[in-house]
């Protein structure tokens, strides 16, 4: 298995926002496409302006055919505008 990790540090108060956008409008673009959902995660200590989310692949091939088709997504690129307005840096 490949797990893609996400990590993005947010602008400070923003958290919940981010959230709230991919619950309602990025999760499920993501889980068609995607797959396997592993969970996205955030901390109420230390880096508290910080989101993660993994995703999991049988293998780097699926992982990239599947990314692929979610970025020509229309609804997908509307999502990640919004969601990029919030994002200071992304770790992966």
């Amino acid at each position: 298995m490949v797990i893609d990790y996400r990590g993005y540090t947010l602008i400070p108060g923003t958290v919940d926002q981010f959230l709230e956008t991919f619950e309602k409008e990025g999760l499920q673009i993501q889980i068609e496409i995607l797959g396997n959902f592993l969970g996205i995660f955030r901390t109420e200590i230390g880096r508290v302006n910080e989101i993660i989310h993994m995703w999991g692949y049988e293998n780097a091939l699926e992982r990239q055919e599947r990314r692929d088709r979610l970025f020509q997504d229309p609804g997908f690129k509307v999502y990640v505008a919004k969601q990029r307005e919030l994002i200071l840096s992304q770790d992966v």
